[in-house]
């Protein structure tokens, strides 16, 4: 009887974890659509949401941190990306906006460091060098004639 309880317990446990799965599933899918409609404010929730389920999901960090480069909100956007890889350390899109957040603020050295990780496991995004070169020479060239 004993063993049969802690079976049933198992069991319930099991049943409720594997619906939570799906409810964060479902929440990450539901974000994502909102997302792609511009419903900022709805999947912003979501993607909140879905972290709270699965809190190593760098896919929705990601995607806030795209809400907050649509807000122009900088430094809630840099703390998403950082947490994306942080999860997912090759990220290519999250390297990438990271380079243009460091453009942005002109910091050159850091930029070019996440350049050459950006080089290194760019897949999908390789055509993205060419025009962060671009930014970086033309950074190089108005500081040179600045100082």
């Amino acid at each position: 009887m004993k063993y049969l309880k802690t079976i049933t317990l198992i069991i319930l446990f099991s049943v409720n974890f594997y619906n939570l799965l799906i409810a964060a599933e479902n929440l990450f899918e539901e974000a994502k659509k909102k997302f792609e409609k511009k419903d900022f404010d709805k999947s912003k929730f979501l993607f909140q949401r879905n972290i709270v389920f699965n809190p190593k999901n760098a896919e929705s960090y990601l995607y806030l941190a795209k809400i907050f480069n649509n807000e122009e909100n900088q430094e809630e956007e840099e703390k998403n990306l950082d947490t994306t890889l942080l999860l997912e350390p090759n990220n290519e899109e999250a390297i990438y906006m990271l380079i243009n957040i460091q453009l942005d603020r002109s910091n050159f050295e850091k930029a070019n460091s996440l350049m050459d990780k950006f080089t290194n496991v760019c897949k999908k995004m390789c055509n993205k060098k060419a025009q962060i070169n671009k930014s970086l020479q033309d950074f190089e060239a108005n500081n040179e004639k600045t100082n």
